[in-house]
């Protein structure tokens, strides 16, 4: 695990773009620096470290990601905690055990760059692998006081298509219907346009019985819809 750590945190420092770091930061208004990594370049770091480093078992996955996200000092490094997350072969210890460690990563992180990946990515597929466990925490999270779990709770089937829970959804966005926050009207927009890629007519259906939904919200839903 530390050497893992240790690893990432000197190959993100070798791999930074000083020129680059400043601008980035800008555009995320981050608080915390960044060394300067552009995505594609994390990517193949992670490929050969993550390769170079294997983790043995679930418990050494959810506190080495801990530690990379707890304990970063750039934002790259909480990236690379996400990603750790994903990594092919750590998809056999994906369960709904791991949604406390997806919730602090949202709840912590609390911006758009951190929760969309977590939300799609990790707590998507958590959902549709167990609905029953997994379906129940995103209804409360629909109606929590904290934006980012009711944004997750919204987006989190952008990538079902047809596995996609209607009802979930429906209660999702109805919950955050009034809010006035420019991520959660965002947020239903982007869900329903996702979801008219799928079933465009319950998306035109769902618009036209929700007069409620914010212009920024229909202008999303029926952004591809002819």
């Amino acid at each position: 695990m530390d050497e893992l750590v240790a690893a990432v945190r000197n190959g993100l420092r070798q791999a930074g773009d000083p020129e680059k770091a400043p601008e980035m930061r800008r555009y995320m208004k981050s608080e915390m620096p960044y060394h300067g990594v552009p995505k594609p370049v994390r990517a193949q770091l992670t490929k050969h470290l993550f390769a170079d480093f294997p983790l043995p078992d679930k418990a050494s996955l959810v506190s080495t990601a801990r530690k990379l996200w707890r304990e970063a000092d750039f934002r790259e490094e909480r990236y690379v905690a996400i990603d750790l997350t994903g990594h092919r072969p750590y998809a056999k210890w994906q369960g709904g055990d791991l949604l406390p460690l997806y919730e602090e990563f949202i709840v912590t992180g609390a911006w758009w760059d951190y929760v969309d990946e977590v939300a799609n990515r990790r707590v998507g597929p958590l959902l549709r692998a167990a609905p029953a466990e997994v379906g129940p925490v995103m209804r409360r999270w629909a109606t929590d006081d904290d934006r980012w779990r009711r944004r997750t709770a919204i987006i989190c089937q952008l990538s079902a298509k047809e596995e996609t829970d209607l009802d979930l959804l429906t209660y999702a966005i109805e919950a955050s219907l009034g809010e006035p926050d420019f991520f959660l009207r965002k947020g239903i927009g982007w869900a329903l346009r996702q979801h008219a890629r799928t079933d465009p007519e319950w998306v035109r259906r769902f618009v036209a019985a929700h007069p409620g939904l914010s212009p920024l919200s229909v202008r999303e839903a029926l952004k591809h819809i002819r």
